[in-house]
């Protein structure tokens, strides 16, 4: 079997290799390359879209009370100059 202390000192030279190699550049770059695109988008995050869902949904709620309430007084206006 292998040593532990071997393989972990093997993993930190490569570790150390890739660090030293132009990997670690283009990995830099596409990063940035794909955070530039994605800025030009209009993007936005879970957590905002779930507020906004929320505030939708509370407003559907609200507007459909509102409905019901106009429809009530609306009947009760009309029931008022039949008599």
């Amino acid at each position: 079997m292998f040593d532990p202390k071997t393989l972990e000192a093997f993993g930190e030279r490569l570790s150390a290799a890739i660090a030293a190699s132009p990997v670690r550049d283009v990995e830099k770059n596409a990063r940035a390359l794909a955070t530039s695109f994605f800025s030009r988008l209009d993007l936005v995050t879970r957590e905002e879209f779930e507020i906004q869902a929320g505030v939708l949904a509370a407003t559907r709620e609200k507007l459909t009370a509102l409905e019901a309430r106009v429809a009530e007084l609306e009947k009760a206006a009309s029931s008022a100059t039949q008599v």
